[in-house]
């Protein structure tokens, strides 16, 4: 865990806003890390070459990124759940998040973002980008009053994000597993450490963070 810098739990939640929707992330300079949970054999080969691929990958599928680290053991169960016993921190540049959530489109009806039904239909049918708020989760599971994103891709775009975006991949399912122990005792947890991401104001307006 050189790469990435992490700090312990109870430190974490310092000054980060405890409501609303937020992009949580840590970066590095113009980078940042994103995240994403596979079955071994699928991320042996993504640390291997650096790039996605091989005969487990399917480029056909939606694939989905999460920014936010906590999000992420959220939905891997800390690398407990099938397919999902590897964890990978993807490092890409600021510009490249920002260029995805431009391009995205809510999975379900915003109406502080779209002007009616129809409008986000079209859009949702001319995107390889998906965007969804969900509660973001404390260690243990815990729901939040936090919202956290998550990005799909598919097509065109995925493999944009593979062979354009991705700058390097790193195995983190070692650090995971050992603060999977400290679950119980959040004096001992480390996680990754972050901070709210700064977003332009016309990502702010697209994403509903800003209404005016």
């Amino acid at each position: 865990m050189n790469v990435l810098k992490t700090i312990p739990y109870l430190e974490y939640e310092q000054g980060l806003p405890q409501r609303g929707k937020v992009i949580l992330a840590q970066t590095k300079g113009e980078m940042m890390y994103v995240y994403q949970a596979f079955n071994p054999q699928i991320a042996a080969y993504a640390v291997a070459h650096q790039r996605f691929g091989g005969t487990a990958y399917s480029f056909a599928r939606m694939s989905w990124i999460k920014p936010n680290f906590l999000w992420m053991m959220y939905r891997a169960g800390w690398a407990s759940k099938p397919n999902q016993e590897r964890i990978l921190a993807l490092e890409i540049s600021q510009q490249a998040f920002f260029d995805l959530l431009r391009a995205g489109v809510f999975s379900s009806f915003k109406a502080e973002v779209y002007p009616d039904h129809a409008a986000w239909k079209t859009a949702l049918a001319t995107s390889e980008v998906r965007l969804q708020w969900d509660p973001d989760h404390d260690p243990s599971g815990g729901k939040l009053d936090r919202r956290a994103i998550q990005i799909g891709m598919k097509g065109a775009r995925l493999k944009q994000f593979n062979e354009a975006y991705l700058k390097s991949v790193t195995d983190i399912t070692d650090f995971v597993k050992r603060q999977a122990q400290s679950l119980g005792d959040r004096e001992k947890l480390q996680v990754i450490a972050e901070t709210v991401l700064v977003l332009p104001l016309d990502i702010q307006k697209q994403l509903g963070i800003l209404t005016a």
